[in-house]
Protein backbone atom coordinates (compact mmCIF):
# COMPACT_ATOMS: atom_id res chain seq x y z
CA UNK A 1 0.00 0.00 0.00
CA UNK A 2 0.70 3.09 -0.41
CA UNK A 3 0.95 5.28 3.21
CA UNK A 4 1.38 8.68 4.10
CA UNK A 5 3.51 9.47 7.59
CA UNK A 6 2.90 13.02 9.47
CA UNK A 7 5.94 13.48 11.11
CA UNK A 8 7.70 10.34 10.24
CA UNK A 9 11.34 11.60 10.77
CA UNK A 10 10.62 11.21 14.04
CA UNK A 11 11.74 7.99 16.57
CA UNK A 12 8.10 6.48 16.29
CA UNK A 13 8.02 7.51 12.49
CA UNK A 14 11.46 5.97 11.67
CA UNK A 15 10.66 2.48 13.01
CA UNK A 16 7.51 2.75 11.29
CA UNK A 17 8.63 3.81 7.89
CA UNK A 18 10.91 0.64 8.26
CA UNK A 19 8.67 -1.77 9.37
CA UNK A 20 6.58 -0.63 6.63
CA UNK A 21 9.21 -0.84 4.04
CA UNK A 22 9.98 -4.63 5.23
CA UNK A 23 6.35 -5.30 4.61
CA UNK A 24 6.42 -4.20 1.37
CA UNK A 25 4.56 -1.14 1.62
CA UNK A 26 5.86 2.64 -0.08
CA UNK A 27 6.20 5.34 2.24
CA UNK A 28 6.17 9.08 1.83
CA UNK A 29 6.73 11.46 4.74
CA UNK A 30 5.08 14.77 5.39
CA UNK A 31 7.59 17.01 7.15
CA UNK A 32 9.34 20.22 7.55
CA UNK A 33 12.12 19.85 5.84
CA UNK A 34 11.78 19.09 2.15
CA UNK A 35 13.88 15.85 0.88
CA UNK A 36 13.64 12.36 -1.54
CA UNK A 37 10.44 10.61 -0.38
CA UNK A 38 8.82 13.55 1.32
CA UNK A 39 6.15 16.44 1.08
CA UNK A 40 6.44 19.44 3.24
CA UNK A 41 3.35 20.60 5.37
CA UNK A 42 2.96 23.98 2.97
CA UNK A 43 3.03 21.33 0.14
CA UNK A 44 0.30 19.26 1.60
CA UNK A 45 -1.72 22.53 2.30
CA UNK A 46 -1.43 24.45 -0.81
CA UNK A 47 -1.43 20.80 -3.50
CA UNK A 48 -3.84 18.34 -1.64
CA UNK A 49 -3.32 15.03 -0.80
CA UNK A 50 -1.16 12.87 -2.86
CA UNK A 51 -2.52 9.10 -3.86
CA UNK A 52 -2.40 7.41 -1.38
CA UNK A 53 -3.98 4.31 0.75
CA UNK A 54 -3.40 5.13 3.99
CA UNK A 55 -2.65 8.28 5.99
CA UNK A 56 -0.78 8.40 9.79
CA UNK A 57 -0.39 11.18 12.12
CA UNK A 58 2.70 11.00 14.35
CA UNK A 59 3.25 14.83 14.29
CA UNK A 60 3.84 16.86 17.54
CA UNK A 61 6.05 18.83 19.67
CA UNK A 62 8.17 16.29 22.35
CA UNK A 63 5.93 16.88 25.46
CA UNK A 64 9.25 15.64 28.04
CA UNK A 65 11.59 17.98 26.60
CA UNK A 66 13.72 18.56 29.18
CA UNK A 67 15.55 21.37 27.97
CA UNK A 68 12.31 23.47 27.28
CA UNK A 69 10.69 25.86 29.71
CA UNK A 70 6.97 25.04 30.79
CA UNK A 71 5.58 28.35 29.61
CA UNK A 72 2.75 29.49 27.88
CA UNK A 73 5.29 29.63 24.10
CA UNK A 74 6.19 25.84 24.57
CA UNK A 75 2.66 24.83 25.91
CA UNK A 76 1.52 26.61 22.40
CA UNK A 77 3.60 25.02 20.67
CA UNK A 78 2.52 21.26 22.36
CA UNK A 79 -0.96 22.34 20.68
CA UNK A 80 -0.60 23.38 17.79
CA UNK A 81 1.88 21.27 16.63
CA UNK A 82 -0.29 18.49 16.92
CA UNK A 83 -4.06 20.02 16.01
CA UNK A 84 -2.51 22.10 13.36
CA UNK A 85 -0.80 18.98 11.47
CA UNK A 86 -4.10 16.66 12.46
CA UNK A 87 -6.92 19.53 10.84
CA UNK A 88 -4.70 20.12 7.80
CA UNK A 89 -4.37 16.01 6.95
CA UNK A 90 -8.17 15.63 7.89
CA UNK A 91 -9.13 18.28 5.99
CA UNK A 92 -7.12 17.23 3.02
CA UNK A 93 -8.44 13.86 3.17
CA UNK A 94 -12.11 14.94 3.19
CA UNK A 95 -11.32 17.10 0.59
CA UNK A 96 -9.18 14.50 -1.80
CA UNK A 97 -10.89 12.58 -5.22
CA UNK A 98 -9.48 9.47 -4.05
CA UNK A 99 -9.46 9.56 -0.42
CA UNK A 100 -7.38 6.60 1.75
CA UNK A 101 -9.01 3.45 2.75
CA UNK A 102 -7.81 4.36 6.41
CA UNK A 103 -6.69 7.04 8.68
CA UNK A 104 -4.89 6.57 11.74
CA UNK A 105 -3.88 9.18 14.40
CA UNK A 106 -1.38 8.39 17.78
CA UNK A 107 -2.42 10.02 20.93
CA UNK A 108 -1.63 9.45 24.43
CA UNK A 109 -2.58 7.53 27.54
CA UNK A 110 -3.08 11.14 29.17
CA UNK A 111 -6.49 10.88 28.17
CA UNK A 112 -7.10 8.90 31.30
CA UNK A 113 -7.19 10.36 34.71
CA UNK A 114 -3.89 9.31 36.80
CA UNK A 115 -5.26 6.71 39.69
CA UNK A 116 -3.51 4.05 41.79
CA UNK A 117 -6.46 2.16 42.04
CA UNK A 118 -8.92 2.76 38.31
CA UNK A 119 -7.86 0.44 35.77
CA UNK A 120 -9.12 2.11 32.06
CA UNK A 121 -9.70 0.49 28.98
CA UNK A 122 -10.78 1.58 25.25
CA UNK A 123 -14.14 2.64 26.41
CA UNK A 124 -12.70 4.06 29.93
CA UNK A 125 -13.82 8.13 30.42
CA UNK A 126 -11.77 10.67 30.41
CA UNK A 127 -9.87 13.66 28.64
CA UNK A 128 -11.89 16.69 30.67
CA UNK A 129 -9.29 17.49 33.61
CA UNK A 130 -5.93 18.58 32.93
CA UNK A 131 -4.49 20.17 30.48
CA UNK A 132 -3.12 16.97 28.98
CA UNK A 133 -6.46 14.89 28.90
CA UNK A 134 -8.12 17.95 27.19
CA UNK A 135 -5.29 18.09 24.42
CA UNK A 136 -5.91 14.49 23.16
CA UNK A 137 -9.58 15.34 23.71
CA UNK A 138 -8.79 17.84 21.13
CA UNK A 139 -6.59 16.38 19.30
CA UNK A 140 -8.48 13.19 18.28
CA UNK A 141 -11.64 15.75 17.80
CA UNK A 142 -9.71 17.00 15.25
CA UNK A 143 -8.96 14.26 13.06
CA UNK A 144 -12.52 13.23 13.36
CA UNK A 145 -13.76 12.81 9.25
CA UNK A 146 -17.33 13.36 8.15
CA UNK A 147 -18.77 9.90 6.51
CA UNK A 148 -17.95 6.60 6.78
CA UNK A 149 -15.56 5.88 3.32
CA UNK A 150 -12.24 6.32 5.16
CA UNK A 151 -11.50 3.79 7.86
CA UNK A 152 -10.24 5.38 11.21
CA UNK A 153 -8.50 4.28 13.74
CA UNK A 154 -6.97 5.95 16.97
CA UNK A 155 -3.41 4.25 19.16
CA UNK A 156 -3.58 5.93 22.67
CA UNK A 157 0.35 5.37 23.17
CA UNK A 158 2.20 4.63 26.75
CA UNK A 159 5.47 5.47 27.43
CA UNK A 160 7.31 4.10 24.34
CA UNK A 161 10.67 1.81 25.08
CA UNK A 162 13.13 1.76 22.40
CA UNK A 163 16.93 2.20 20.95
CA UNK A 164 18.04 4.97 20.29
CA UNK A 165 14.99 7.86 21.39
CA UNK A 166 12.06 8.04 23.43
CA UNK A 167 11.97 8.13 27.09
CA UNK A 168 15.09 5.44 27.54
CA UNK A 169 17.08 7.88 26.26
CA UNK A 170 17.12 9.98 29.25
CA UNK A 171 17.27 7.54 31.38
CA UNK A 172 20.59 5.42 30.44
CA UNK A 173 22.86 7.08 31.71
CA UNK A 174 21.81 7.46 35.77
CA UNK A 175 20.64 3.90 35.66
CA UNK A 176 24.46 2.33 33.89
CA UNK A 177 26.45 4.70 36.66
CA UNK A 178 24.29 2.55 39.44
CA UNK A 179 22.01 6.09 40.50
CA UNK A 180 18.87 5.38 39.18
CA UNK A 181 15.31 4.67 40.86
CA UNK A 182 12.00 5.24 40.96
CA UNK A 183 10.25 8.38 40.55
CA UNK A 184 8.34 10.04 43.71
CA UNK A 185 6.41 7.42 44.94
CA UNK A 186 7.31 5.00 42.77
CA UNK A 187 3.79 3.19 43.31
CA UNK A 188 2.10 5.75 40.10
CA UNK A 189 1.49 2.83 37.16
CA UNK A 190 3.54 2.84 34.70
CA UNK A 191 1.70 2.38 31.23
CA UNK A 192 4.71 1.32 28.48
CA UNK A 193 4.97 -0.04 24.86
CA UNK A 194 8.03 -1.14 22.95
CA UNK A 195 8.50 0.66 19.70
CA UNK A 196 8.44 -2.61 18.01
CA UNK A 197 4.62 -3.35 19.10
CA UNK A 198 3.52 0.08 18.80
CA UNK A 199 4.61 0.37 15.25
CA UNK A 200 3.35 -3.24 14.62
CA UNK A 201 -0.15 -1.98 15.80
CA UNK A 202 0.06 0.69 13.44
CA UNK A 203 1.04 -1.58 10.98
CA UNK A 204 -1.44 -4.02 11.82
CA UNK A 205 -4.73 -1.49 11.60
CA UNK A 206 -3.79 -0.27 8.01
CA UNK A 207 -3.21 -3.84 6.74
CA UNK A 208 -6.72 -5.27 8.65
CA UNK A 209 -9.88 -4.14 7.39
CA UNK A 210 -11.67 -4.69 10.64
CA UNK A 211 -9.73 -2.63 12.68
CA UNK A 212 -11.35 0.81 13.68
CA UNK A 213 -11.60 2.99 16.57
CA UNK A 214 -9.44 3.41 19.88
CA UNK A 215 -7.03 1.65 20.37
CA UNK A 216 -4.71 1.31 24.12
CA UNK A 217 -0.86 1.21 22.44
CA UNK A 218 -0.32 -0.01 25.80
CA UNK A 219 1.69 -3.46 26.46
CA UNK A 220 -0.63 -5.57 28.37
CA UNK A 221 1.64 -6.06 30.84
CA UNK A 222 0.40 -2.70 32.11
CA UNK A 223 0.50 -3.39 35.33
CA UNK A 224 3.58 -2.66 35.94
CA UNK A 225 4.38 0.53 38.15
CA UNK A 226 7.20 3.04 38.25
CA UNK A 227 9.38 1.18 40.95
CA UNK A 228 8.83 -2.47 39.31
CA UNK A 229 9.81 -0.31 36.14
CA UNK A 230 12.92 1.21 37.85
CA UNK A 231 13.80 -2.50 38.91
CA UNK A 232 13.76 -3.77 35.82
CA UNK A 233 15.30 -1.23 34.03
CA UNK A 234 18.46 -1.45 36.86
CA UNK A 235 18.44 -5.45 36.18
CA UNK A 236 18.58 -5.40 32.61
CA UNK A 237 21.51 -3.57 32.88
CA UNK A 238 23.16 -5.28 35.74
CA UNK A 239 22.80 -2.21 38.05
CA UNK A 240 21.30 -1.16 41.36
CA UNK A 241 17.81 0.96 40.32
CA UNK A 242 17.32 2.33 44.62
CA UNK A 243 18.22 5.79 44.31
CA UNK A 244 14.58 7.69 43.92
CA UNK A 245 14.48 10.80 42.23
CA UNK A 246 12.37 13.24 44.52
CA UNK A 247 9.57 14.67 43.32
CA UNK A 248 10.72 18.40 44.04
CA UNK A 249 13.50 18.29 41.25
CA UNK A 250 10.82 16.72 38.84
CA UNK A 251 8.63 19.64 39.29
CA UNK A 252 11.51 21.80 39.39
CA UNK A 253 12.47 20.50 36.08
CA UNK A 254 8.91 19.82 34.35
CA UNK A 255 6.66 22.01 35.65
CA UNK A 256 3.18 21.07 35.12
CA UNK A 257 4.59 18.73 33.31
CA UNK A 258 5.31 16.26 35.95
CA UNK A 259 1.56 15.05 36.90
CA UNK A 260 2.85 13.20 33.56
CA UNK A 261 5.81 11.03 35.51
CA UNK A 262 4.98 11.30 39.16
CA UNK A 263 1.05 9.97 38.33
CA UNK A 264 0.03 7.50 35.85
CA UNK A 265 -2.91 5.05 35.11
CA UNK A 266 -3.50 1.48 35.07
CA UNK A 267 -4.23 0.87 30.84
CA UNK A 268 -5.13 -2.27 29.21
CA UNK A 269 -5.18 -3.00 25.51
CA UNK A 270 -9.00 -4.54 25.66
CA UNK A 271 -9.51 -3.98 22.17
CA UNK A 272 -6.12 -4.29 20.58
CA UNK A 273 -5.91 -7.47 22.00
CA UNK A 274 -9.23 -8.18 20.73
CA UNK A 275 -8.41 -7.30 16.71
CA UNK A 276 -6.08 -10.00 17.24
CA UNK A 277 -2.67 -8.21 17.04
CA UNK A 278 -0.01 -10.42 18.96
CA UNK A 279 2.27 -8.37 20.74
CA UNK A 280 6.27 -8.89 20.35
CA UNK A 281 7.35 -7.81 23.54
CA UNK A 282 3.95 -8.32 25.69
CA UNK A 283 6.34 -8.72 29.46
CA UNK A 284 8.72 -5.67 30.80
CA UNK A 285 12.07 -7.41 31.14
CA UNK A 286 12.23 -9.05 27.80
CA UNK A 287 11.50 -5.79 26.65
CA UNK A 288 14.03 -3.99 28.25
CA UNK A 289 16.67 -6.65 27.61
CA UNK A 290 16.29 -6.08 23.90
CA UNK A 291 16.27 -1.62 24.58
CA UNK A 292 19.39 -2.08 26.21
CA UNK A 293 20.88 -4.75 24.10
Amino acid sequence: MRVLVGGGTGFIGTALTQLLKARGHEVKLVSRQPGPGRITWSELSESGLPLCDVVVNLAGENILNPLRRWNETFQKEVLTSRLDTTHLLAKAITEAAHPPQAWILVTGVAYYQPSLTKEYDEDSPGGDFDFFSNLVTKWEAAARLPGESTRQVVVRSGVVLGRGGGAISHMLLPFRLGLGGPIGSGRQFFPWIHIGDLAGILNYALEANHVQGVLNGVAPASTTTNAEFAQALGAALGRPAFIPVPSTVVRAVFGERAIMLLEGQKVVPRRTLATGYQYSFPELRAALKDVVA
